[in-house]
């Protein structure tokens, strides 16, 4: 439920408090008392239900919805759009309704529509279902977010396999929360989701990272804008249209401060969670850190530094993507080539090109993580070394140099001999009922003019701190500029040494949790096989399907009409399931063996008992013309692909381990058999759209 921070000594604002105990009904509040904040010593395990007092200074209203607004036009959102909420019930997402509520309705004021619930509005809260109280406490959300004409739905976590350990709680039902709220938009047809991150925040994430050694481009924090993609696809239409769900953060220049007084100008309630005040963890010890020592200097200084790393993100992800279009090729069969000699022409910062290898890495192999450390160091070193004569394995790639280029140029594939994503993921065929799930159209035209407008913030290198940055120096070089007095620098350097030791004390312990909850369309199937018909995501990088060929299909085939007669009891059958996996050394010596045309071959690559052997052998010669021409032009443009980007294309084969198919090169072992690929990460080049304004 709410993650937010109690309001600070310095704020002296009044609130009303009802502590409920877990066994309480919220309809009869037990206790009701009002106190100044900084004196309020919380119940453990128990929920704050908050009110302000209506003893308070008028608060201006106008210049929060027209911060709000502006910041929703630099998002490329405008009224009519559908949008989600993720509400926890606490000050910052009950503020974010009330922004959001009165963005939406003036628009429809000025049109003159009216209705119960607000147009094209949803607020979720997500129902982590770690505390016997959390349901009902959910509810008295739901119904406050419903008051506000705000359309409302629970989102109840599935946690499969038990819930999360006290070491990564935090971390586990941050996960959990996104991925429910992805969900919920993929089954409203709603692109867009707001959240209530704040300004003080980014200064507690600051720290955190600080003290976790992260460099320039993770202390710029969260980002503005970003798309998120799900583990699983929930739905077909997502193949051909992935641009996941654009997470957008319109308050990063609210303060606590002001979104208590968004409340209170409201007059809307919210709830506090007394969990957010416990040591136990990072977050929490900065956050009450940051409050006892706040004041206006320690808070201007604090965002000095986090907006100059952030405009030094801004800059290296804009250089990034300039050296993708000059640089960068990526081919339909799954890997890419990288021009090295146009890369060191440019001279270009190590900052920006190792964000950039790290881009690449992450893309080919689909791993969530990016580069870091003594491997990001062996990248770069490798690729500043030209022409290249060795090979690399990194990351879950392998980087090589590309044939016939004399080093000028490298192969980046993904390595089958690394920890690959989640096998297989599979589809059944789309109904027009599954069809309406497809959220695309309009989020593009979003991110493009989210694009158009961030293009005007781009900074110039000469207007760019920290690009010559080790992690270690950052602050020093704040001092240096004068971004940071020497108070502030003493308080940053006292957190941060703090957090450290804090951390490196820690006993690390494995996460023990896996969410695996889903949805009815989707089946994660470990041993990869696949029905005709179905679609399978294999490695999170390609989908694959396959069918048997309708004898009443226009679409004949030349080659299977030669063989007089109708052999799909050959080697396959509509109802059999066939598995997939990547191609093997194995696979090419079957392939030069098959394109001889002798029966023999076939045999040689099953795995048949004697008594089959007979009829294995007379089914097999049925196609075997057909087979035997299709593995010669399959060998011919297999000796065109890089012998390392061969490793990662997938295959088709038979359960008794008979290759079947290689739809990448168009190889398939029987003109009945149909089958396609088509090479779409889950995750694009980039992580999709982002924006660190």
């Amino acid at each position: 439920m709410a993650r937010s921070l109690i309001p600070r000594a310095q704020s002296g604002t009044s609130h009303s408090f009802f502590i409920l105990s877990s066994k309480s009904k919220f309809s009869s509040p037990r206790f009701q008392f009002s106190f100044m904040l900084p004196r309020l010593r919380l119940l453990p395990l128990s929920r704050c239900f908050c009110r302000y007092s209506s003893l308070q200074e008028p608060i201006d209203m106008c210049k929060y919805r027209e911060a709000f607004s502006k910041r929703m036009d630099m998002a490329g959102l405008k009224p009519h759009h559908r949008i989600a909420l993720g509400v926890s019930g606490g000050p910052d997402s009950m503020a974010l309704c009330v922004l959001m509520a009165g963005w939406k309705m003036d628009s429809l004021n000025a049109t003159g529509k009216s209705s119960t619930f607000i147009d094209g509005l949803l607020a979720i809260v997500v129902d982590h279902g770690l505390r016997a109280e959390s349901r009902d406490e959910a509810n008295v959300v739901r119904n406050r977010v419903t008051q506000m004409g705000i359309r409302c739905e629970i989102a109840s976590c599935d946690w499969l396999d038990g819930k999360p350990k006290q070491g990564h709680l935090q971390e586990a039902a941050r996960d959990m929360r996104y991925q429910m709220l992805q969900k919920v938009c993929v089954q409203h047809k709603i692109g867009v989701i707001l959240v209530a991150h704040h300004a003080d925040d980014q200064a507690e994430l600051f720290i955190l990272r600080l003290s976790r050694s992260s460099g320039v481009l993770g202390l710029a924090g969260m980002p503005f804008t970003s798309q998120i993609f799900s583990p699983h696809r929930y739905f077909y239409s997502e193949v051909s249209k992935n641009y996941g769900i654009l997470l957008v953060r319109p308050l990063m220049d609210f303060s606590k401060d002001d979104l208590y007084k968004i409340c209170q100008g409201a007059n809307q309630d919210w709830v506090e969670d007394p969990t957010n005040r416990s040591s136990l963890f990072a977050r929490n010890r900065i956050r009450i850190s940051l409050g006892d020592m706040s004041s206006c200097t320690l808070k201007s200084e604090l965002h000095a530094i986090i907006s100059a790393c952030r405009k030094t993100r801004l800059f290296v992800d804009h250089a990034c993507l300039s050296l993708a279009n000059l640089t960068l090729t990526i081919t339909e069969l799954g890997y890419a080539i990288i021009n090295l000699e146009i890369l060191n022409q440019l001279k270009i910062q190590d900052i920006c090109l190792s964000k950039f290898l790290s881009l690449v890495l992450q893309f080919i192999s689909q791993r969530h993580r990016p580069v870091r450390g003594s491997t990001a160091k062996l990248v770069l070193d490798y690729i500043q070394t030209v022409p290249c004569r060795t090979s690399l394995t990194a990351a879950g790639c392998y980087i090589c140099p590309a044939p016939g280029s004399k080093g000028t140029r490298c192969i980046v594939s993904c390595s089958v001999d690394c920890p690959l994503p989640s096998a297989v993921e599979v589809f059944h065929v789309p109904s027009y009922k599954e069809e309406r799930h497809d959220i695309s159209g309009g989020l593009e035209q979003i991110i493009n003019d989210g694009k158009s407008y961030l293009e005007h913030f781009i900074p110039k290198a000469s207007d760019v701190h920290f690009l010559d940055t080790t992690p270690e120096s950052v602050l020093d070089e704040a001092k240096r500029l004068n971004i940071l007095g020497e108070s502030t620098y003493r308080i940053i350097v006292s957190l941060q040494m703090q957090e450290t030791k804090l951390f490196k004390a820690e006993p690390k312990v494995t996460p023990g949790y896996e969410s695996k909850h889903g949805s009815h369309s989707v089946s994660t199937l470990s041993s990869g096989l696949l029905k005709s018909g179905q679609i399978c995501n294999y490695m999170s990088r390609f989908f694959i399907t396959w069918k048997v060929k309708d004898e009443n299909e226009d679409n004949s085939i030349s080659d299977a009409a030669s063989c007089n007669t109708i052999c799909k009891s050959c080697a396959l059958g509509c109802d059999m399931e066939l598995e997939v996996r990547h191609m093997t050394e194995s696979d090419w010596l079957y392939l030069s063996k098959l394109s001889e045309c002798t029966v023999e071959n076939f045999h040689d690559q099953r795995d048949t008992s004697a008594s089959s052997k007979e009829q294995t052998m007379e089914n097999a010669s049925r196609c075997l013309k057909y087979a035997s021409s299709s593995a010669r032009k399959a060998l011919v443009l297999l000796k065109l692909i890089p012998v390392a980007a061969r490793k990662s294309l997938p295959v088709l084969v038979n359960q008794k381990g008979l290759l079947l198919s290689i739809p990448s090169i168009k190889f398939s072992h029987c003109p009945w058999l149909m089958a396609s690929v088509e090479f779409k990460p889950r995750v694009p080049f980039g992580g999709g759209h982002s924006s660190f304004m």
